[in-house]
């Protein structure tokens, strides 16, 4: 388990969301794993202040997010419907939305109301065919099966692995073969 934070506090609304943003997906791009949990912060003053603070598990991988959006209305509840609407635009298919804030402000002197909405999520990652799979990749996933079979290659069905990966048998049984070498090695 990790914990990161990004936040940002200033006197623009866009350019406070642009930074949370840019902040977000350069922390996120280079970590693997999933969001856990999330706490979002979000005041209003002089200031806008944005503070989202993500509990990250390592086990297991998953496209990770954060979105914010804003928008003006008429009023409070036409400011939130529009951040709603853009929101859900960008909001990967098949995400589990871990948390989520909506918070609005309205101007003391123009009555302007603005909406702010920020979304925390995990989405699947893009699979891809067994065939597609590098040999770095091809062994990693043997090396996972291996390890739950007690690393017994007897148990696995070479012919059927191979067809999976779309690669010789003879491929198959050097990967294994190098993967119990390296099990050997880092004991």
């Amino acid at each position: 388990m990790e914990l990161v934070s990004v936040q940002c506090e200033s006197s623009n609304i866009e350019d406070c969301i642009n930074s949370v943003l840019s902040k977000s997906q350069e922390l996120l791009s280079s970590k693997s794993g999933f969001i856990s949990s999330s706490k979002i912060t979000l005041t209003f003053g002089a200031f806008m202040n944005l503070t989202v603070t993500l509990l990250i598990d390592l086990r297991g991988n998953m496209l990770k997010g954060i979105l914010a959006e804003y928008s003006t209305g008429r009023n409070k509840e036409d400011a939130i419907n529009r951040t709603l609407e853009k929101l859900n635009r960008f909001l990967p298919r098949d995400a589990q939305v871990v948390n989520f804030e909506i918070g609005t402000y309205t101007t003391p002197v123009t009555r302007r109301t603005y909406a702010v909405g920020v979304v925390v999520y995990n989405a699947p990652l893009e699979k891809k065919s067994f065939t597609e799979f590098t040999i770095t990749e091809r062994r990693e996933l043997l090396a996972g099966v291996l390890e739950t079979f007690n690393y017994n290659p007897r148990v696995l069905n070479i012919s059927e692995i191979a067809r999976m990966f779309g690669v010789s048998r003879d491929s198959i049984y050097y990967d294994i073969e190098q993967i119990l070498k390296e099990r050997k090695i880092n004991r």
